[in-house]
């Protein structure tokens, strides 16, 4: 029929210009609308209802009817009226004053009274940026807590440290998941400080002065002070800045994307230790049962869940440059060349954050980890960490102490040439218990080399820090923790 045909060629049309992977791919559904155009013109309705209202409750001329009438059409926009509109005027507010007017003949004499493009433009991007951030602050929540479950499941399993990625002194699988939970709380509270200290730029004219609202109510102060409160409140929000220029200050979009940047750097961190970890067969992201890992390579499960946010994550840090350069260069009261970075930086940051935390909920949801292999790690590294305990042991049986570290370093000189040189398993223990020297320790051996021995407060450590730090930080998000995320590319 003609209207599958056109349907399919609007389908076509889609595929032949470039699209944002951000949306078309990956992120989520509430993300991508929160940017929208839709989300972003309805919400400059709501701002000339809101100033409308304001507006009659102080006394100006504007009508119920008026009002009535915006409300009526505050969703249904003709964007191709807009955009038509926008080629003529060259101006997006007032293309859509004009579009907004159309549909509200007897409300158009009062649409943005007094008001500046800022006025909607700035406000409306700082209810996205609290939206933006009330979608994040759940699903960093549900994150924390996957891993805080994984962190209490292995708090006691005891693990090769590594430092310089080198074996080092054993700790436990849970114990380094808190490692990456601390990051992540301190994150969450980030998030939450950022969102709280976000306030409205509310109504405050052309350079912030508020000149043309003082016009309006004949000189009366106290007038221009309730229509700020009045459009904040209805706005919801608790405060408005009380001094702007003719924008909001931009190092608020500074406070608002360092955080997610840094969150960004946490996300990367925890990625890549656990494709070191995969790499090594200790610990791998989930892998469904259909999936490929490389087109070439049959046999490989390639980590790409924790690929993905750390490609991801990097482009979350490089985009703070944006609003850092930005901020510095807003001359006075503003300049215009802010315009077109904020329509990029400032979504593409919410955009991609919500994609990697969303990923990275899949992830610690299903990651799998194989004791086997850990033990075999350790039992290959521990005769070497073992060798200080070994020494205590034969001084309390009777031993000089120079005379066992002599001993000590010369077979663990042997056995680190078996394993260097030769490929060979670490023979230290068998070295030792050949050695006559080493008698009378022998029946102790086994407790000496007992990994649990080795994690000191671990799991302590776990349990305190899941109890005292974590879980609190949960509790506001309680009803929202159970949601579960399913990986669709």
């Amino acid at each position: 029929s003609t209207t599958t045909w056109r349907a399919g060629e609007r389908l076509m049309d889609e595929f032949s210009k470039y699209r944002s992977p951000l949306v078309s791919r990956y992120a989520s559904k509430e993300m991508a609308y929160n940017f929208s155009d839709r989300k972003k013109f309805t919400t400059w309705r709501k701002l000339w209802i809101y100033l409308a209202k304001a507006e009659k409750a102080l006394g100006l001329l504007v009508t119920d009817a008026q009002v009535t009438e915006m409300e009526s059409h505050a969703e249904d926009i003709d964007f191709a009226m807009a955009a038509e509109e926008e080629s003529k005027l060259r101006h997006d507010v007032m293309a859509h004053v004009h579009t907004f007017a159309h549909c509200c003949p007897t409300a158009a004499p009062i649409i943005h009274l007094g008001a500046t493009s800022c006025y909607v433009g700035d406000n409306t991007d700082l209810i996205l940026l609290r939206d933006g951030f009330d979608i994040l602050l759940p699903k960093l929540a549900r994150v924390i807590d996957r891993l805080s479950n994984f962190a209490e499941k292995y708090a006691g399993l005891p693990t090769l440290g590594f430092t310089h990625y080198q074996p080092a002194q054993l700790t436990t699988v849970g114990k380094r998941a808190c490692l990456w939970l601390q990051d992540l709380a301190m994150d969450m509270r980030n998030l939450q400080r950022a969102r709280e200290d976000l306030r409205f730029r509310g109504v405050k004219g052309t350079t912030g002065t508020q000149a043309s609202f003082l016009q309006l109510f004949q000189g009366d102060h106290d007038k221009v002070e309730d229509l700020d409160r009045m459009v904040t409140e209805m706005a919801g929000f608790k405060k408005a800045y009380m001094v702007t220029g003719q924008t909001y200050s931009r190092k608020v979009d500074i406070d608002s994307l360092s955080h997610l940047a840094s969150m960004g750097a946490t996300i990367h961190k925890i990625c890549t230790d656990i494709r070191l970890l995969a790499n090594l067969k200790e610990i791998e992201e989930p892998f469904e049962k259909e999936q490929i890992g490389s087109s070439a390579m049959a046999y490989k499960r390639n980590p790409m869940r924790c690929e993905r946010c750390c490609s991801l994550a990097r482009h979350l840090i490089a985009l703070l440059a944006d609003p850092l350069q930005t901020a510095s260069v807003q001359w006075l009261e503003r300049t215009l060349d802010d315009s077109a970075n904020r329509r990029i930086s400032l979504p593409e940051s919410f955009l991609t954050a919500d994609i990697i935390l969303s990923t990275l909920q899949n992830i610690t949801e299903g990651l799998v980890v194989y004791p086997k292999v850990i033990e075999r790690h350790i039992r290959h590294e521990l005769p070497f960490m073992a060798t200080e305990n070994i020494i205590m042991a034969m001084v309390k049986a009777g031993g000089n102490r120079q005379d066992c570290h002599e001993k000590i370093r010369v077979l663990s000189q042997q056995a680190a040439n078996v394993v260097k040189q030769e490929g060979g398993d670490n023979d230290l223990l068998a070295r030792v218990q050949a050695d006559p020297y080493f008698a009378p320790i022998l029946g102790h051996l086994d407790n000496i080399l007992d990994p649990k021995t080795f994690i000191g407060r671990a799991p302590q450590q776990v349990a305190r820090f899941l109890s005292e730090e974590v879980r609190p930080l949960l509790e506001p998000y309680k009803a929202e923790i159970d949601v579960k995320f399913e990986l669709e590319l």
